[in-house]
């Protein structure tokens, strides 16, 4: 077992971790995980632009495995064990600039929502991004979590990328949503 530690490490190392998380999430770990990566991100990225926009995609994916989360976790036999909200978050440094990946579990019944407004940001220019930001904001229509999809928009024009996703059924109520978002140097 301890051999493992030191290959965990150094595949962390190879593929330029930053900072990997997987658990229960709270406001005041959401909280710490900023600052870290806030300290983090001065130590290694020189220009003031990038580390604001890094940060800010940090943020929103944070805050989106927090607030939109189905609070539910898988034990080793597919039973609910928790009431928690559980996430993973990851954040790679690499040639061309950074990437944020997250995951969480939600369930199946919101699955088609979620990928229609990840389509419909994806299938923005950064203009009509804007667009869509000022809309969503005017409409007054908000989720169970507040923001009415706020979030996405903004981590889409902060990265100035299409947002990666992806959906793995678990069981005939659950799956778990991954998103991977770049953000160039």
């Amino acid at each position: 077992m301890l051999d493992r530690v030191f290959d965990l490490y150094d595949t962390l190392e190879k593929q330029r971790i930053m900072l990997s998380f997987k658990g229960i999430l709270s406001p005041e770990l959401v909280t710490a995980l900023l600052g870290l990566v806030e300290r983090k991100m001065e130590a290694i990225e020189a220009d003031p632009r990038i580390r604001k926009r890094v940060f800010n995609v940090v943020m929103e994916c944070l805050q989106n495995l927090y607030h939109h989360n189905a609070r539910i976790g898988l034990n080793e036999n597919g039973e609910v064990k928790n009431d928690e909200p559980q996430g993973v978050v990851m954040i790679a440094h690499g040639e061309r600039g950074y990437s944020v990946l997250t995951g969480n579990f939600m369930a199946n019944g919101e699955v088609e929502g979620l990928k229609s407004q990840l389509d419909r940001v994806n299938g923005c220019e950064p203009e009509q991004l804007r667009d869509l930001y000022k809309e969503t904001l005017n409409d007054g229509r908000y989720g169970k979590a507040g923001g009415g999809g706020l979030g996405l928009i903004d981590i889409a024009r902060k990265s100035g990328h299409k947002l990666e996703y992806g959906f793995v059924p678990l069981d005939e109520d659950n799956a778990f949503f991954s998103l991977n978002v770049n953000v160039n140097a």
